[in-house]
């Protein structure tokens, strides 16, 4: 897999940021911030759009300068946000569904976690956050202090 990802975003069905991670030393938390939710208005077009889409993986939802991002929704409405650097390579959609799978997982596991408060408006869950940096980092050139 050849994926440069720059930011893993969780959004919550109230379209509140739950959680995002920045990757990226070229890029300010403010910027996947702003993407992060101008994805969120590209991801309600499309199920609104589209009202029987039965597929959790919404795929590229748009391109900016040298990002690609992607979307994936549950059935719950939480939205994954995907940030990948744009390079010559070709990204498989496989590929980039695996890594949503992942993520997803580790969400499920935090909101399974008797301990949790679903009124959280933020995850702060160490467990959670070491999970989605583990798939953050096997997947980008970035090296990331912790």
């Amino acid at each position: 897999m050849s994926i440069d990802i720059n930011c893993i975003a969780v959004i919550g069905k109230q379209n509140n940021p739950l959680y995002i991670k920045n990757y990226s030393s070229s890029h300010p938390d403010l910027k996947y911030h702003y993407i992060a939710h101008t994805a969120i208005d590209v991801i309600e077009e499309r199920v609104l759009n589209n009202p029987k889409l039965t597929d959790a993986y919404l795929g590229l939802l748009y391109a900016m300068e040298d990002l690609a991002v992607y979307g994936f929704m549950t059935n719950t409405r939480v939205k994954i946000i995907l940030v990948i650097a744009v390079t010559d390579n070709v990204v498989k959609d496989a590929d980039i569904k695996a890594i949503f799978t992942k993520v997803h997982s580790a969400y499920v596991s935090h909101v399974c976690n008797p301990f949790h408060n679903l009124d959280q408006d933020f995850v702060a869950s160490k467990r959670f956050s070491n999970a989605v940096d583990h798939i953050g980092q096997q997947n980008s050139r970035a090296t990331i202090d912790v």
